[in-house]
This record gives C-alpha cells, sequence and structure tokens, in this order.
C-alpha cells in the first residue's frame, strides 16, 4: 500500500512539539510540573494523574474532544495542548474543550460552587492571531478572562482562563525562562537552560525507547487508514453527487425516471425523490 499521500515522520526526525512525542514527554510528572508552573505562574501542589490524550464524549451523540494533556492539581484542571499548524476558530475551539472539561467534572458528581479552577493552556510554533491584513499581533502570550466589557475590574470570576503561547515572538518574551522554552519550541535548539535540555534530552532518550517506537508506529498507521478511508469516501460522495447532477439534468429533458435510473446507477426511489423536488422548485 502506497503511503505517498501521508506524511509520517520517522522516529529520529521527532521533536519535543511532534504528535505522540509531546504527550510521551509529558508523561513525567516532574516535568509537566515545570511547564505548568513556568507557563501559567501556579503553584502545582501535586498531579494526581496526567491522562494523555484523554478523551472526554459524555453523550454517544455529542462530539467528543481528545486533549493532548489534560491533569488535575489538587485544585485546579489543566488541559495542555501543542499546536504546530495553523487552525480556524481557536476561540471556539478552547470554549468547546472548556464546556466539555465541566462537564466531565459535573458529571462526576461536582457542583458548581465546587468547580476547580480550569486552564486552558495552548503552545503555538506560529502567531495564532491575525489582523485584516492577515498579519500576526506579535504577542508571545495571550492570555483571556472573562470580563464586563463596562467596567473591566468587574470580573465574571468563573474561574476558567485560557492562555495561548506564540512561539515565534519568542525575542519579545521578557520572562527568560519563558523566552528560553518558546525558543526551544520554535527552533528545537535548547540553548543553555536547564529545562530546555532536559526536555531535549528526553526527547532523544524516548526515541530509543522500544515500547514508544511500536506505539508510535501503530498510532501511524491507524491515522493513516483513517485518512485514507475519508479519502475514499468523499470519493464517493463525489460520484453520487455527480449522478445526482445528471439524473436531475436527463429528468428536466424529460427521460422518465426509469430510463434514468438505468443510464445513471441511481436507486429508482432515489430518483423520483429528485423528480419530486424538480417539481416543487418549478
Amino acid at each position: 500500500m502506497s503511503n505517498t499521500s501521508y506524511n509520517m515522520k520517522s522516529i529520529e526526525e521527532l521533536t519535543f512539539t511532534d504528535n505522540g512525542m509531546f504527550q510521551e514527554v509529558l508523561k513525567n510528572p516532574q516535568i509537566c510540573a515545570t511547564l505548568i508552573e513556568r507557563l501559567l505562574h501556579v503553584q502545582v501542589n501535586k498531579i494526581q494523574y496526567p491522562k494523555l490524550e484523554k478523551r472526554i464524549a459524555p453523550y454517544y451523540t455529542s462530539k467528543g474532544v481528545r486533549l493532548d494533556v489534560y491533569l488535575k492539581d489538587t485544585d485546579k484542571i489543566i488541559d495542555i495542548e501543542m499546536q504546530t499548524s495553523s487552525f480556524t476558530a481557536l476561540g471556539k475551539r478552547t470554549r468547546y474543550y472548556q464546556s466539555m472539561i465541566d462537564i466531565d467534572a459535573l458529571l462526576k458528581g461536582e457542583k458548581y460552587p465546587n468547580l476547580k479552577d480550569s486552564y486552558i493552556l495552548f503552545i503555538c510554533k506560529d502567531d495564532p492571531f491575525l489582523d485584516e491584513n492577515e498579519k500576526g499581533y506579535g504577542l508571545p502570550c495571550y492570555t483571556f478572562k472573562d470580563v464586563c466589557l463596562q467596567n473591566s475590574e468587574v470580573n465574571l470570576n468563573d474561574k476558567s482562563i485560557k492562555v495561548i503561547y506564540n512561539a515565534s515572538a519568542y525575542e519579545k518574551e521578557k520572562d527568560s525562562k519563558i523566552r528560553d522554552f518558546l525558543h526551544f519550541v520554535y527552533t528545537d535548539l535548547p540553548g543553555e537552560d536547564d529545562f530546555t535540555k532536559l526536555l531535549s534530552a528526553t526527547v532523544e532518550k524516548i526515541k530509543e525507547n522500544d515500547k514508544f517506537r511500536r506505539d508510535y508506529t501503530a498510532m501511524n498507521l491507524h491515522d493513516f487508514d483513517i485518512t485514507e478511508e475519508a479519502k475514499k469516501q468523499g470519493r464517493n460522495e463525489g460520484r453520487i453527487e455527480k449522478a445526482e447532477e445528471d439524473a436531475i439534468n436527463f429528468l428536466k429533458e424529460g427521460d422518465s425516471p426509469e430510463k434514468v435510473s438505468r443510464c445513471i446507477g441511481l436507486p429508482i426511489e432515489k430518483v423520483l425523490e429528485l423528480q419530486k423536488e424538480i417539481v416543487v422548485h418549478a
């Protein structure tokens, strides 16, 4: 089976920011705690459990979310996401993640007053916020809280914060520890900072781990199968749309539904349905 259309990095090419490697590095509770304290300026009392790519889907009909790293401290819930490519609707994505995290907590019996402080932390390689001219705003960090528009001193106090880092603006970051980390994310060069050196060394050690190598290969084969199935489904949907378009044109020319069904290959029920639509819109 050809793999030319699926971009799978070899294990030797992986960096800290790559999917799979990022989660594996943060399995180390001390590294995870240090990263949180450095980027969020909060004290980590105890990591109860890091859950990598935790899937939250409270109802079988709902759109679940798969979080890169989802963990609970004793008084806070933190979701950490690594984003190396651009995507749309970042704000709505964080909104949905937040709602799923809260629902997950409430379904476990938590009351509204007992909801823990919630942090959604995105680490982006490039600037995720662009102005009307498609130019980034250039901030190394964007922090969002719900405040009153009429009086910014009034805070909704819902205990939820979204923090989004832009590694491409690392030179503008005043905090040297954060600047060193963002530089590492953007360039994959650890520099002289002890923490980024640790991250880099951990990445190289993980690459030699047999279990990780097996899991990484299996994960990519699974993703490849999903990609190929989606392409196949897209091609099938395209053929069906073309057949329905041709059927409508033949029906408008006066051909009988039976003839259209036989020539186009659509079920007679579908052709009759299309014929009804033509009459309705006529």
